[in-house]
């Protein structure tokens, strides 16, 4: 029997830590040795070294370096070349899909793209796409085609109903496109407008959506051709109301900018409407005056703006009219002469091959000369230039002067009467002749017809100072000119006296007239001359003329005036006879601009000029 010890028992502890620390040592050599042969495999390509790795099999640990071999350049090159030509035929795939989709989008863009029209005769328009960018106008030629005016398709006398096919041409006022649906608004003139419209046909989709995508492209502004189909319709949004026009072609003629400097709709609103959308969630834009006649061809589209040039058209017309119809003829005089027309007014000068020459402020002296002519009654509708730095809502630099000259027996109100007579036929024309222009106007610019009497209304230069002066204003010793508030404050008396808005103001002071004034007999320091008034402001100035050549040589002297060249030439005329004469010169702009109310003279006039506009 054997006895254990505490001693055998350490020996056996410390043999078995021994014999644990060197199978441990063991098992952490292998290890490293193996991770080294893999890594080593996985660096040569040679995988069978990882199958027979000493981790695995630790009796071949001898095999991780002493078989491994480094590649030949030729070997690295040959992957690489493999390598790269695999990337190549990647890219090669992956362009040749790229190119593939890019194709087939373009053979579908093509396929959709929608083609100009060049259309050139009715009876061929079936061979035509029915819709398109026309091609340029250039009269390649008569289509043969009959468009319709807007204004003809209803009402009295229309000969035109449900079922009619037309063509019309106009701008594309609005259009409003959402699902398969279209509504469009044509105008034309400004103010006559009719709705058309297309829907989507079920039976022929393909058609359908080409259609609705061209009329997506069009532009508010442009302007359109259509032909449609008339149609039963309650449109309470435009001039024509009981139809329709159902779209069957539609071409554009000449096509808007996408983005137009104002929107028409917006020109054509009351300062009233302006004022009163400013507190809402949705304000009215404002459109200033410079912006306007920056660009006056889109101002004058706006209805109102649009009839006030047709109501200047019919009031030379009436004009014309009167004169031709009291014996007068019209005439037309030089607007480069030799020097001034008028006394106390700027001139434009230019030179004229080497002269200084003047643009006429008035065809005063011809028109006079006219009747030294024997040419007894005269007219003339021209423009009239005056350099005179005025920035009033009353003045331009240029104008239209509607002037006129006759020979008188005994008295100027022989004169008088011709043009009270004139003026009444204008107002009166104007009245039934411009009716549906007028509405348009004053839905816009508020006024009431300009009121007046049968006999002319003439008030003298004292009866005017008794009234300004009781109205508060120093007149002074009643010699100078009336201001503008004057002017106003006496038309609001005459209209209260006498219930007008148009009378005439004689007598005026010698001081403030033209030198080729006639003095009133009676009392040299006034003179035989007047202004005519229309709601308190001035559009015409006249006068009995000075035909004794040794009198208009002693007034030109009293105004410190040479007689130049031209003088000389309208002096000499009266000295071999001339019939006493008397004229008037009237303002066009400011005739319009007072009669419809305006609140500048700027908008009566197409283009205007004033001393910082010469543009457009």
């Amino acid at each position: 029997m054997s006895l254990s010890t505490p001693t055998n028992n350490i020996k056996k502890f410390v043999i078995a830590m021994l014999v644990s620390v060197a199978i441990q040592r063991s098992v952490n050599v292998l290890a490293f040795q193996s991770k080294a042969h893999v890594r080593r495999a996985l660096l040569s390509g040679m995988s069978q070294h990882v199958e027979r790795s000493p981790f695995l099999c630790p009796m071949k640990r001898w095999m991780s370096t002493e078989n491994a071999t480094e590649k030949t350049e030729e070997e690295l090159a040959a992957i690489k070349a493999e390598r790269e030509a695999r990337k190549a035929e990647k890219e090669r795939l992956k362009a040749e899909k790229k190119a593939k989709k890019e194709a087939e989008r373009l053979a579908l863009e093509q396929a959709e793209e929608i083609q100009d029209v060049t259309y050139l005769f009715y009876e061929k328009q079936d061979q035509y796409e029915p819709f398109g960018d026309l091609s340029r106008t250039m009269s390649r030629s008569r289509t043969g085609r009959e468009f319709v005016n807007v204004q003809d398709l209803e009402g009295e006398g229309s000969k035109y109903g449900p079922g009619d096919t037309v063509w019309l041409r106009g701008r594309l006022h609005s259009i409003r496109v959402k699902g398969g649906s279209c509504f469009l608004v044509l105008r034309q003139d400004s103010f006559h407008t009719v709705q058309a419209c297309f829907f989507k046909d079920k039976e022929n989709p393909d058609f359908s959506q080409k259609m609705i995508k061209y009329l997506k492209s069009l532009t508010e502004e442009s302007v359109v051709d259509i032909e449609g189909v008339l149609e039963s319709a309650e449109v309470k949004s435009c001039s024509v109301q009981n139809v329709e026009v159902k779209i069957k072609r539609i071409y554009s003629v000449t096509k808007a900018a996408s983005i137009l400097p104002f929107l028409v709709e917006d020109a054509s609103r009351s300062e009233a409407e302006v004022d009163a959308s400013q507190e809402t969630d949705r304000p009215f834009p404002r459109l200033g005056q410079e912006l306007r006649l920056d660009n006056r061809w889109m101002d004058l589209r706006a209805p109102a703006n649009n009839a006030i040039m047709r109501v200047q058209s019919m009031v030379c017309q009436l004009f014309r009219e009167s004169l031709y119809s009291q014996g007068f003829i019209e005439i037309h005089t030089p607007k480069l002469i030799a020097g001034e027309s008028e006394s106390g007014a700027g001139v434009f000068t230019t030179d004229y091959f080497g002269q200084t020459a003047c643009l006429a402020q008035s065809p005063q002296l011809y028109k006079q000369m006219a009747i030294s002519s024997d040419l007894t009654r005269v007219f003339e509708i021209g423009p009239v230039f005056r350099a005179e730095n005025s920035h009033t809502r009353r003045h331009l630099c240029e104008f239209t002067g509607l002037d006129l000259e006759m020979a008188i027996n005994d008295h100027y109100m022989e004169t008088l009467e011709v043009i009270h007579k004139m003026f009444k036929h204008i107002f009166n024309g104007l009245e039934t002749r411009m009716a549906k222009e007028l509405e348009i106007i004053r839905q816009q610019y508020q006024s009431e017809p300009v009121t007046f009497t049968e006999e002319p209304c003439v008030i003298h230069w004292p009866e005017a100072m008794e009234i300004l002066t009781k109205e508060g204003f120093d007149i002074g010793d009643g010699m100078g000119d009336l201001t503008g508030a004057m002017e106003l404050a006496l038309g609001k008396v005459v209209k209260e006296i006498y219930g007008t808005d148009f009378f005439m103001l004689d007598k005026y002071p010698m001081e403030v007239r033209p030198f080729y004034t006639m003095p009133d007999p009676d009392d040299p320091k006034f003179s035989n001359s007047y202004d005519i008034f229309i709601r308190g402001q001035e559009i015409c100035s006249g006068a009995q003329r000075c035909h004794d050549p040794e009198l208009l040589e002693e007034l030109l002297a009293q105004k410190g005036i040479e007689a130049g060249d031209g003088l000389k030439s309208y002096i000499q005329s009266f000295r071999d006879g001339v019939y006493p004469h008397a004229g008037a010169g009237i303002g066009l702009e400011r005739v319009v601009f007072l009669y419809l109310g305006l609140d500048n003279v700027r908008k009566a006039s197409m283009f205007p000029r004033d001393p910082n506009r010469c543009t457009p």
